[in-house]
């Protein structure tokens, strides 16, 4: 007997929105990424923080959810000197803070670390007792970034993870982020760095979107400033990375809306279903929408 296939049921499209407020009617918390939703890296983007500061009025929650390698305060300064008013969120939830929890065991341990990054992003250590040792010595990589993102790229730490490689010393990557926007330009983040060291075989431990204990994190914080548990189904995850923002909302269960920045979506291209099409594959993990920017 000849079996008729199955049908296969037609992914549905992603919609392409111009205004989130009816979506908002369906949340209690927003996850919103920081850098390429809230700001550029230099300057806020106005109709995400009216936003974000409606959603707040109408009863909703914002939690900043970023994989920015410093703890949360640290972070809320640093929107302090963009511009992005504090009234658009109640709480920031960083990969910085989700890192230090490893680099803490790692300390505790008596291993001493060796920093990749610039040195804005020493915050992150703060508190932990850290020894900190040059790399060719160092028992502990943490990369939270490029030395100088603007002129250096992962190839230029070949070298450097060569020898990390030889000594078999793991690496904590405080930023899943391959690049972000800034400015129009596309810089390098540390989860480039972190990439590069796992194609010659280094053993990376990652922290921040999208891997699930940052999400924990922002679950229990969020819990904590409504006074109780928020359901997934009335979670909503906003951004504009496609494997850390959008890939780590479907690991978390929640939704997700897709903000096109140039990381993705270069400004002379059109964005259209299409583009959306070549962007996530049937399978992938999608968003429930797309926009252009964060709009009420």
């Amino acid at each position: 007997m000849t079996e008729i296939p199955t049908k296969q049921a037609a992914t549905p499209p992603i919609e392409i929105v111009s205004h989130i407020a009816p979506l908002a009617a369906t949340c209690d918390l927003w996850l919103v990424d920081i850098w390429g939703v809230m700001h550029n890296g230099v300057k806020p983007f106005a109709g995400a923080v009216d936003t974000c500061e409606r959603f707040r009025a109408s009863g909703g929650t914002v939690l900043l959810l970023s994989n920015a390698p410093r703890p949360a305060a640290s972070v809320a300064q640093q929107l302090d000197r963009i511009g992005v008013a504090r009234g658009a969120y109640d709480a920031i939830v960083s990969s910085g803070d989700a890192a230090r929890a490893s680099i803490a065991a790692a300390v505790a341990n008596g291993r001493s670390i060796g920093h990749i990054g610039p040195e804005r992003d020493r915050p992150l250590f703060d508190g932990l007792g850290a020894r900190f040792a040059a790399l060719d010595i160092a028992d502990v990589a943490v990369c939270t970034g490029l030395f100088d993102d603007e002129t250096e790229a992962p190839d230029d730490y070949s070298v450097q993870l060569g020898a990390l490689v030889e000594r078999n010393v793991p690496m904590i990557c405080a930023n899943p982020d391959l690049t972000v926007e800034r400015a129009g330009k596309i810089v390098y983040c540390a989860g480039a760095v972190a990439a590069a060291y796992e194609a010659i075989g280094g053993a990376v431990v990652y922290a921040g979107k999208p891997h699930l204990p940052v999400y924990a994190l922002a679950f229990a914080t969020a819990a904590r400033l409504r006074g109780g548990e928020v359901s997934k189904s009335r979670t909503l995850a906003i951004g504009d990375g496609i494997r850390t923002d959008i890939a780590g909302a479907a690991a978390a269960g929640v939704r997700s809306v897709f903000v096109a920045s140039g990381i993705h979506v270069a400004a002379d291209k059109p964005f259209d279903a299409a583009a959306l099409d070549a962007l996530f594959s049937p399978g992938s993990a999608r968003p429930v929408a797309a926009m252009t920017g964060l709009t009420w």
